[in-house]
């Protein structure tokens, strides 16, 4: 009887663990993040750049590492701050369940394993990543209490992941990994308005500044249609930019047509949270732009091996 209380007090204990470390590095956020990187590297490879299984398995745990370090420091930073607000007070560090000092070991482990993972890769993989967690850690999570600048800063972190795919594949940052950083760059700004939107009160303890007008009104709402407009242009690069300039990242008429209903679908919910201002269309206009950057990504990569 002794035996099989330690043994299940075991699996207990080691069941707790993995899913602290899932609550630490956020793993949903992260594997969303990683399918960005894996779009980017489907996009890149070519003839002069083969595919690779060593180099993709190497993106993605390098990638994980990265996005969960990023989320560890994060939630060392602010664990006070965590604990005002329902959705993140019984994160591991603010509930007590794991202490500030093995969270920042978590996530300085992972930091060198990612960054070991990605310069296997190549150099600039990891320069990239390195400068991901930097931004994310060091200048958008301190400046979320001050400003809210901070979604303008901390949409350049969030931008790398599908850039980084396409660098990982070619070892070059040119026009088309410009591109696909300019198109997740733009993205960040409904998506995260939305969450700041429907979440407005739980930050409101915690004193982030989320909203570019620090309210939910009728300029924050004009701002997510301006942007997602910005979102759908950067979005139609691909088909336009060929006629220009020469670049291996292209879209046919057809995948073009379908990436325009696309973000013109996501436009109607931002158009929506303008006429409601509720945080029932905000909650919704942040799943739309969940599955808009998700569909992108499949048109753009079927779009390559289709044609």
């Amino acid at each position: 009887m002794k035996n099989v209380l330690s043994a299940t007090a075991n699996t207990f204990s080691i069941k707790s663990i993995f899913l602290d470390f899932k609550e630490i590095t956020k793993a949903g956020l992260a594997i969303s993040v990683l399918f960005s990187s894996i779009a980017g590297y489907l996009l890149g490879f070519d003839d002069a750049h083969p595919f690779s299984w060593r180099v993709l398995a190497m993106l993605i745990v390098g990638g994980y590492c990265m996005v969960g370090a990023s989320n560890a420091y994060n939630q060392v930073i602010e664990k006070d701050l965590d604990a005002l607000m329902d959705r993140t007070k019984n994160r591991p560090v603010p509930s007590g369940r794991m202490s500030p000092n093995m969270a920042l070991f978590v996530a300085s482990l992972l930091t060198i394993v990612g960054l070991v993972l990605l310069y296997l890769i190549n150099p600039k993989t990891a320069m990239f990543g390195a400068v991901s967690i930097f931004l994310y850690t060091s200048v958008y999570t301190p400046l979320k209490t001050v400003t809210p600048l901070s979604v303008f800063v901390g949409a350049f972190p969030g931008a790398i992941p599908f850039m980084l795919g396409w660098v990982a594949a070619t070892g070059d940052f040119g026009i088309e990994a410009g591109t696909l950083f300019l198109i997740q760059f733009f993205w960040q700004f409904p998506h995260f308005w939305a969450i700041g939107w429907f979440l407005y009160e739980d930050y409101e303890k915690a004193g982030f500044f989320m909203l570019p007008s620090g309210k939910r009104d009728n300029t924050t709402a004009l701002q997510v249609i301006l942007y997602t407009s910005w979102l759908i242009g950067a979005s139609l690069l691909p088909f336009v930019l060929p006629y220009f300039v020469l670049t291996k990242l292209s879209l046919s008429v057809v995948a073009a047509l379908l990436v325009l209903i696309l973000g013109l679908w996501l436009l109607s919910h931002g158009i929506r949270l303008y006429r409601l201002r509720t945080a029932k269309a905000a909650k919704s206009l942040m799943l739309a732009s969940v599955a808009y950057i998700t569909l992108l990504q499949i048109i753009y990569i079927a779009d390559k091996f289709l044609r």
